[in-house]
């Protein structure tokens, strides 16, 4: 079977599935990846770097986290001249092999894609973290925010642990460690206990 070859995104951040991304793009090679997408309808892969910086440096070194999520497009706006504001989704996580850096900058790479996340209901014990999940939500909205994609799925382990990731002051590396979980009551397990140690959730 032909490997899947698709784009690669290395930025300061870590993508959950059923994620919102908004990019400002102006770097002509990530120009030329918003449109290779939009003409192949294909997703590109974010992944979250160890090294270096998501704007090209003469000479600097780049390294990225070995995992990633898909990306897909959902809004392109033509903000001024050569620089696109654009409005992304989460999709499955990966992982890559075999990345080449193409002349402009542009990194590609050989993905397999990984398994959803399976929908498990959050256990009785975690149900005081759901809970405070849905009032952030209320309290944004609130404020007029709206981080978050509906439906909001509140019976879904793995979707709650997602977006409490997103908000979580927490490291890059412990973003990514979560992400990378393959059990979603897991991840919602340890989104609880860091909650729990800081006073949020009783």
């Amino acid at each position: 079977m032909t490997p899947e070859v698709l784009p690669l995104f290395p930025l300061q951040s870590v993508l959950f599935p059923g994620g919102l991304l908004s990019l400002k793009v102006f770097e002509a090679r990530y120009l030329d990846l918003v449109s290779e997408c939009m003409r192949t309808q294909q997703p590109f892969g974010v992944v979250c770097l160890r090294q270096g910086s998501d704007v090209k440096r003469e000479g600097e070194q780049v390294r990225f986290e070995q995992a990633g999520v898909l990306a897909d497009l959902v809004e392109v706006d033509g903000e001024q001249a050569g620089i696109l504001r654009v409005r992304c989704i989460g999709r499955e996580r990966f992982r890559w092999s075999d990345p080449q850096q193409e002349a402009n900058g542009l990194w590609h790479a050989a993905i397999e894609r990984l398994a959803e996340d399976p929908k498990v209901l959050p256990t009785e014990p975690l149900i005081a973290t759901v809970r405070a999940l849905a009032n952030a939500i209320a309290t944004l909205k609130q404020q007029g925010t709206k981080p978050f994609l509906e439906p909001y799925r509140l019976d879904d382990a793995g979707w709650v642990a997602n977006r409490w990731c997103e908000l979580l002051p927490v490291s890059l590396a412990a973003k990514q460690k979560l992400m990378e979980l393959d059990d979603p009551l897991v991840r919602l397990q340890l989104v609880d206990e860091f909650l729990r140690s800081k006073g949020v959730v009783a």
